[in-house]
């Protein structure tokens, strides 16, 4: 894929509109873009951070492994224009989450030095990326947080909201998690997201067909979340 440069890209980030030129082609200078297939890998957990990875469209997976490798934690689903593992930019030089593309995904690496560079040089650029990354960290935390505290019907009820009004943006969306996925996203088991979709399903609150869902009734799944 060739690398469109900042100024020419149709997905690029509002942070990066704070450079300048010359530091916008400092940046594009060490740009790589490239495409992935759904279902491909794009950072490992434990890798190197080597590379600043920024998702220029498409859908991810944020997740960690277990101890025993036989499953996961999914931490969040990412959308486009958003950064991957910026996190580790500071606070580690390794990777503590693996991504997995859901979708086909167009993404950029950039040199982390020079990202680091900078983010020391220009003040506007570099509160900007801490204003998305401390939004980001404070909206995972409250959807733990409250998950921790439901019941099954009130952990699948989030989901599906999650999913509505953050991820897909829309009451109707093909669902690129499978029951396993939606399991680990939730901490319950693969049957309890089934059994309980089901019974959304008969309640007329939620209709699927196959990975198709269509949200119906909302305003009952905002309710059954808060009171679950």
């Amino acid at each position: 894929m060739r690398n469109p440069g900042c100024e020419n890209c149709d997905k690029v980030t509002s942070s990066v509109l704070y450079l300048n030129p010359s530091q916008l082609e400092v940046l594009n200078s060490t740009c790589s873009a490239v495409s992935i297939k759904a279902g491909e890998m794009i950072m490992s957990e434990g890798s190197l951070t080597s590379h600043i990875i920024y998702l220029r469209s498409g859908l991810v997976k944020e997740f960690q492994r277990t101890e025993s490798g036989n499953s996961e934690y999914i931490i969040k689903l990412i959308n486009e224009q958003a950064y991957l593992g910026l996190h580790s930019l500071f606070g580690d030089s390794i990777n503590h989450c693996s991504y997995k593309a859901l979708t086909d995904v167009d993404i950029c690496f950039f040199n982390k030095e020079v990202f680091k560079k900078l983010l020391y040089e220009k003040g506007e650029f570099s509160s900007k990326i801490l204003e998305t990354m401390s939004r980001d960290s404070l909206n995972t935390y409250h959807r733990f947080v409250n998950q921790h505290q439901k019941k099954i019907y009130g952990k699948v009820a989030d989901a599906l909201l999650y999913f509505s009004k953050k991820v897909y943006k829309s009451d109707s969306f093909c669902l690129h998690l499978s029951r396993n996925e939606m399991s680990y996203l939730i901490g319950i088991s693969r049957e309890s997201v089934s059994k309980q979709m089901k019974q959304f399903e008969e309640e007329g609150i939620i209709s699927t067909n196959g990975r198709n869902v269509e949200v119906l009734k909302s305003q009952e799944l905002e309710r059954i979340s808060k009171f679950g």
